[in-house]
């Protein structure tokens, strides 16, 4: 991975207008990976967009880390069943 697809997580924080510490708790449930490099906490840009739901999940929803773990969990469950549901579909077809 190259340093220009990473992002300064104290960028993000202060774009967002949020602390460092919610993220830290979402690296630790493993629910966004991050990369430190020479003692600086950096996010890869693919992991923005999941990043960015979380936050306003958090901060404007009012929801815990508990409960975006769960939906989390729970939207994933729906993208491989709608996966599923397409590889059947593109069966019957075929």
């Amino acid at each position: 991975m190259e340093n220009d697809e990473l992002i300064p997580a104290e960028d993000f924080c202060m774009y967002h207008n949020i602390e460092y510490s919610f993220i830290s708790s979402l690296e630790d449930s493993g629910l966004i990976r991050v990369t430190a490099v020479e003692q600086h906490t950096f996010i890869p840009a693919d992991e923005l967009q999941k990043l960015e739901k979380f936050v306003r999940l958090h901060y404007d929803l009012d929801i815990n880390l508990e409960g975006i773990e769960t939906i989390n969990h729970l939207l994933e469950k729906i993208d491989e069943m709608n996966k599923q549901i397409l590889q059947l579909k593109n069966k019957v077809i075929s």
